[in-house]
């Protein structure tokens, strides 16, 4: 059988402007080389989620697998820092593929944007005034009225960032789910959100939009004054993330349910 582990001589590192990350680029590098993006095997990323989510989004449309290591502050998706050892962990690292959501807005001058999100796409109030939204799943509208700040959909990947803050459930990574979950709502006062299957098409249209601007976010691409966002998981793309055995990021997810 043929050996499928990546060639030590072809990583890439990546790295935030971090002043950490910036010195653990160069000592990394003088020590395992640095190819670049295209030629390499295993993408490195050395900083926090927030470098993590670039990094996927950078070489999204690739494969290639993606290892963090942590030099930033909360590194949800990265692997503990270490200099030693670093070949023989990616060789042994366990791999979780996930994939993007895909985020298409028509704004109020009829304006089409598309975007891919790996965590979230949230829709949130531009002012004062609280969002009216209508909710539908697969063409069949569920909710004709959501006032609330905002709604959001995660990824299972993404359910333990901005959709754990916003009281929304965790996923475990494999579950075939998506997370609907409204930000401070008004009316209907008692809806905590639902889980949906990860195969459906979510439309949102806001309504009011004159009145109650909105604007849509995929990641950390937003669209302002949206006046109908659609959204629904691509599986044309794939993303590998890898982590230390033991640390899978279903392992972590697990671990953030009983407060570990």
């Amino acid at each position: 059988m043929a050996d499928l582990r990546p060639d030590p001589k072809k990583i890439a590192f990546v790295a935030s402007p971090a002043p950490e990350a910036q010195e653990a680029i160069e000592r990394l590098t003088a020590r395992y080389g640095n190819v670049a993006g295209d030629e390499a095997e295993v993408v490195v990323a050395l900083g926090g989620d927030g470098l993590m989510l670039q990094t996927l989004h950078k070489y999204i449309s690739t494969g290639k697998p993606i290892y963090g290591m942590n030099r930033g502050s909360v590194g949800f998706l990265m692997n503990e820092y270490a200099e030693d050892g670093l070949v023989e962990r990616i060789w042994t690292a366990e791999r979780s593929v996930i994939h993007p959501l895909a985020m298409t807005t028509i704004d109020i001058h009829g304006e089409r944007q598309d975007a891919l999100a790996i965590n979230e796409v949230s829709l949130l109030r531009e002012t004062s005034q609280v969002a009216k939204l209508r909710i539908s799943v697969d063409g069949n509208a569920r909710m004709d009225e959501l006032i609330a700040d905002g709604v959001l959909i995660a990824t299972p990947a993404g359910s333990t960032a901005y959709n754990l803050s916003a009281n929304g459930p965790i996923l475990p990574l494999n579950a075939t789910l998506l997370a609907l979950t409204p930000i401070s709502p008004f009316r209907p006062r008692r809806w905590r959100g639902a889980l949906l299957p990860d195969r459906v098409a979510l439309t949102i249209e806001v309504l009011e939009s004159a009145k109650r601007p909105v604007s849509a976010t995929a990641d950390h691409h937003e669209v302002r004054d949206v006046a109908k966002v659609s959204v629904e998981m691509d599986r044309s793309k794939s993303m590998i993330l890898m982590h230390d055995p033991g640390h899978s990021l279903d392992e972590r997810i697990l671990r953030e349910q009983f407060g570990a």
